[in-house]
């Protein structure tokens, strides 16, 4: 298996009895924790009208995870950019970059993050704005890159500042965008895994270099839920299906202690559902964690592995980080 960076995705998620406050300490806690342990990256990800998820003004809360940092690069997974005006992400974005040089990602995506609703709330009834999302990434690269000190509208701070720009995907839509456009590419196997090959086929067939980048960039994020055990593991996990069951279902809940499932999880359809999301998954003890992702590794030619780690208990949950970078290194090591 090939030696391959090693970062983590985070939505800040509310556990069962806690609150809003405490999930970003504990992202804080991720973050110093992955970034002694030598991980690349650490990103947030932008969703609305989530009750339990904390992470919805994610520019915030990027500047104040890398201020409690010193190494790791911290970014978004991603910015929805349709809910945006580029002007805005290029002067946040600048900002937080001029605060922190190079340590900064911009991650972008299309979808919402959030229900119709919602979206209409968030882009004040503009509803075609999922359909501008390619020019709106090329004004962005044009406020980043500008060179012209006449154009009437500047990005301040932003221009002239180097922010690595990456399209997110969970289809292959945005892998042909990503492979046109000449930028790195994420794909949300975490919870819509099931056109992850065709996607990576495309990319990487259709890309074409830019000033970014030469070459295709691959990206694949996965839940990994890590314990000394393959039990202990598969008990944890009960925490991440029963996250999914919520979802599926509508009914979002916080994130519950390990244990019994709910009984909704015995209807088919829901169980087929949850089953279909939990396809890029991986769980178990070191032995079991290094053979299934050095396979799927190797099927992937992944670059770069991002991982989420919806563990209840948060001491289980940096330790499920630390078990996953040493299996993953003792793995590229003895190849």
């Amino acid at each position: 298996m090939k030696h391959i960076p090693l970062s983590v995705l985070e939505l800040a998620i509310i556990r069962e009895g806690g609150n809003a406050q405490q999930a970003i300490e504990e992202t804080v806690r991720v973050a110093r924790h992955t970034e002694q342990e030598g991980y690349s990256r650490l990103w947030l990800a932008e969703h609305h009208n989530m009750p339990y998820i904390s992470s919805s003004a994610t520019a915030v809360l990027i500047g104040h995870v890398a201020g409690k940092t010193k190494r790791i690069r911290v970014g978004s997974g991603g910015i929805m950019l349709p809910n945006h005006s580029p002007l805005v992400i290029a002067e946040q974005f600048g900002t937080l970059e001029t605060l922190y040089p190079g340590r900064i990602d911009l991650g972008l995506g299309r979808a919402p993050g959030t229900d119709q609703t919602t979206a209409m709330a968030l882009r004040r009834h503009n509803t075609t704005t999922a359909h501008s999302f390619p020019s709106d990434v090329k004004s962005l690269q044009a406020y980043f890159c500008n060179e012209d000190n006449d154009a009437k509208v500047r990005a301040f701070p932003g221009e002239g500042l180097s922010v690595p720009l990456w399209i997110l995907g969970s289809s292959t839509d945005s892998a042909y965008l990503a492979a046109e456009m000449g930028l790195p590419y994420a794909f949300a196997a975490h919870f819509a895994p099931a056109q992850l090959f065709a996607a990576i086929d495309i990319y990487r067939q259709h890309f074409k270099p830019s000033k970014q980048l030469t070459k295709p960039y691959l990206m694949v994020a996965v839940n990994v839920i890590a314990a000394d055990s393959d039990d202990e593991a598969n008990h944890l996990t009960t925490s991440l299906i029963n996250m999914f069951l919520g979802v599926v279902t509508g009914k979002p809940q916080p994130l519950r202690p390990p244990g019994k499932l709910s009984e909704l999880y015995q209807y088919q359809d829901v169980q087929h559902a949850v089953n279909n999301m939990l396809a890029g998954t991986f769980m178990g003890g070191p032995e079991k964690l290094r053979h299934e992702l050095a396979g799927f590794i190797s099927d992937t030619q992944t670059d770069e592995l991002m991982v989420t780690g919806y563990i209840y208990d948060p001491e289980a949950r940096l330790k499920s980080f630390s078990i996953l970078k040493r299996a993953l290194d003792s793995a590229g090591k003895s190849n």
